[in-house]
């Protein structure tokens, strides 16, 4: 599993205009899914997510985590995160999961990232055309993949 991780002020993700998720302060993350991944990795993700300490303490230093700042998750999947773009032009996505492999290994995930957090996570819809909007905060942009654990 790859993500990319941004920690936010709010952030919503719409669907046809519609807002499916929706959080204040905390953390989206845009989530790829490649064949290879399994339960175990959405597992350790999901791990780290809860205990990444990258919102400022009272010094302004990054010592605090999700739930030190009360803060929430907004999780949705995004395959072209497995992109090949060595050769020519035009993406390839042949490492990205197929929807028969990756629906339940994103749903595993999501469920870990709740019980990880004691919370709710909110998500958008696997496979949807979806619109975010987000204001990222510091900016803080993080990546992560499962296959540097390590």
């Amino acid at each position: 599993m790859r993500c990319v991780i941004q920690r936010v002020s709010r952030a919503e993700v719409r669907i046809a205009g519609e807002v499916v998720g929706k959080i204040e302060r905390g953390l989206v993350v845009l989530v790829g899914i490649e064949e290879e991944d399994t339960v175990e990795d959405g597992d350790w993700l999901a791990a780290k997510l809860a205990k990444l300490r990258i919102f400022n303490d009272a010094e302004g230093k990054m010592n605090e985590d999700l739930a030190d700042v009360k803060g929430r998750l907004l999780v949705v999947s995004q395959f072209t995160l497995h992109a090949k773009t060595k050769k020519g032009n035009r993406p390839s996505y042949i490492r990205a999961a197929h929807p028969d492999h990756a629906i339940p290994l994103y749903e595993a995930f999501v469920l870990a990232c709740e019980r990880e957090t004691q919370q709710k996570v909110e998500t958008g819809r696997f496979g949807a055309m979806m619109e975010i909007d987000l204001v990222n905060d510091g900016p803080v942009t993080l990546w992560m993949d499962t296959k540097d654990k390590e």
